[in-house]
């Protein structure tokens, strides 16, 4: 079922201008993580916006002037203002990668249906690329592509710039990511993107041929949902999206499923939880950590007591059959 983007077309034609503007000016933002976002906030002078990115990166507070006056107009349009003690705050920010821009969620993310997009995104269109890259030499380009928790639609939409042939289904259970990815994908020109609101691949029919995802992996005593992975170590989600892909990939098909674990003392639980899974399974694949100490500031939280470090991994696994 295709969702339903619940804000007026006004406010989303507003963002959509607002986007295009920015790439027309030469807009550029990397979002940082939360813990580096908040130290560079917390340096001498960086308490207001004096420039654009302050404002649409950064989410500093800011008066007028920081920003051109149709950026303002635009932002008020979109009902994505908020005026503070200490001056106006945008409710977004905009994020820039693969010479495309992308609408999320402002700084702190804080709310239960905050849209992220930071290092992780970046993470896993890389693994993505890198994966098509490999099928390019053996097999078919993938004909229909899933991006499950697809957030701000970022890896829906750069796949599309590289498949325009292919039905690229954009899947997230919340209303604001879905919102978002119409924006963005808009502004981004891929006609091919298809945002649906589905819990998983529920609320969509069919096999795909590629399916991708980066599904919140911490463990998260608030519950958030673009952080929570649910489960004693957070890999409830990332395995549900495995049992999905091996329930719903076309002969020939891949998974590309970017996660996060805990290890304590070598011991890696999403590694054993995958092995269980797969095993008997028609599926052959691979699981390498990409990255092997991120969000340290996380190990002081009582919910890592038990880990040495936090790791990001990337799991590929692939079906027999078709073209490949």
């Amino acid at each position: 079922m295709t969702s339903t983007i619940d804000a007026p077309a006004e406010a989303d034609a507003a963002l959509m201008r607002l986007g295009v503007r920015l790439k027309d000016a030469g807009y550029r933002f990397t979002t940082v993580t939360p813990a580096t976002h908040e130290r560079v906030n917390r340096r001498p002078g960086n308490a207001r916006a004096r420039t654009v990115t302050d404002v649409l990166g950064w989410s500093r507070p800011f008066e007028p002037g920081a920003l051109r006056d149709d950026l303002v107009e635009l932002l008020g349009a979109a009902g994505a203002l908020r005026r503070a003690d200490d001056g106006w705050h945008s409710l977004i920010r905009v994020s820039s990668y693969d010479d495309e821009l992308f609408v999320h969620s402002a700084f702190p993310p804080a709310e239960p249906d905050a849209v992220f997009f930071g290092p992780d995104t970046h993470r896993t269109i890389d693994a993505a690329m890198a994966h098509l890259a490999h099928l390019a030499e053996r097999a078919e380009p993938p004909a229909r592509v899933a991006d499950i928790g697809t957030g701000s639609g970022a890896v829906a939409i750069t796949l599309a710039k590289r498949l325009p042939g292919a039905e690229v289904v954009a899947v997230d259970i919340n209303p604001r990511a879905l919102r978002y990815t119409h924006i963005n994908s808009a502004i981004a020109g891929t006609a091919n993107v298809r945002p649906v609101h589905s819990d998983l691949l529920d609320g969509v029919a069919g096999d795909f041929h590629l399916i991708v995802s980066n599904p919140p992996f911490m463990i998260d005593p608030d519950g958030r949902a673009y952080r929570d992975g649910g489960g004693r170590h957070g890999h409830d989600l990332p395995l549900r999206i495995l049992d999905t892909a091996i329930e719903r990939l076309a002969p020939g098909g891949s998974l590309v499923l970017l996660a996060g674990t805990g290890i304590s003392a070598g011991h890696d639980p999403l590694l054993d939880a995958a092995t269980e899974r797969l095993a008997g399974t028609d599926l052959s694949w691979t699981y390498r950590e990409i990255d092997p100490d991120v969000y340290g500031e996380n190990l002081q939280e009582s919910a890592y007591t038990h880990a040495d470090r936090i790791a990001i991994v990337v799991l590929t696994a692939v079906r027999p059959g078709g073209n490949s």
